[in-house]
């Protein structure tokens, strides 16, 4: 009898204790196994670009360059290659876009550990991956010809400069964790400002609340 082939995942999270938690759920696994981590996304593509692997689990939020960016990367340079891209937002802020830029699936860090494993065998083998919950907001985007809302016309970065000031954090602060200069995180936010008619960072939270783009 043949010997079942596992699938070989490689995490890219930039939190030690969710890297070591996905291990773990996958050590019992027995058709699965963790032949990669990594905690930055310029590392993912290295890693992935020198070894064999089916699934790439990769956080949205990285450190040096964000999710979607190493996602659009992977994706130009592998297109067979499956992406689970995990996250803390909730499933409607990011999710869709990241299934517009090439993602397999996309799993909140709160699932239960069945459902990522559900998850990886089922974008192992060609298929997509999404929950009864984002399932039903893909549909409902589908169903008629709305009107963008104003936070859906901005680029990856304007959106997720957005969410940033909503949660509080000044333009250095987004500068340092994303390792850009302030004059372009400015640059974002001036852009973001004008697309959405918004005149400041108090108008721009109270949309993002209304929203549920952020937590209040």
């Amino acid at each position: 009898m043949a010997t079942q082939k596992k699938i070989k995942v490689l995490i890219a999270d930039d939190h030690a204790i969710v890297r070591e938690g996905l291990k773990q759920i996958l050590a019992d696994t027995p058709d699965i196994v963790v032949s990669g981590h990594t905690e930055s996304g310029v590392e993912a593509i290295r890693l992935h670009r020198n070894s064999e692997v089916d699934v790439l689990l990769l956080d949205i939020s990285m450190p040096d360059r964000s999710g979607i960016e190493v996602l659009k990367q992977l994706k130009k340079e592998f297109p067979a290659l499956a992406v689970l891209m995990l996250s803390m937002h909730r499933e409607d802020q990011y999710a869709i876009r990241a299934l517009k830029a090439g993602a397999s699936g996309y799993l909140n860090k709160q699932s239960a550990p069945a459902e990522l494993v559900i998850a990886i065998r089922q974008v192992a083998a060609g298929r997509k991956y999404v929950s009864a919950a984002l399932a039903q907001e893909l549909a409902n985007q589908l169903g008629g010809d709305r009107d963008k809302l104003p936070h859906e016309t901005l680029s990856d970065r304007e959106y997720q400069t957005l969410t940033m000031i909503a949660s509080g954090k000044t333009v250095g602060d987004i500068a340092a964790e994303l390792s850009l200069s302030v004059k372009t995180i400015s640059m974002y936010r001036s852009r973001l400002l004008q697309k959405m008619n918004l005149r400041h960072n108090a108008e721009l939270t109270h949309y993002a609340i209304k929203n549920h783009l952020v937590q209040e």
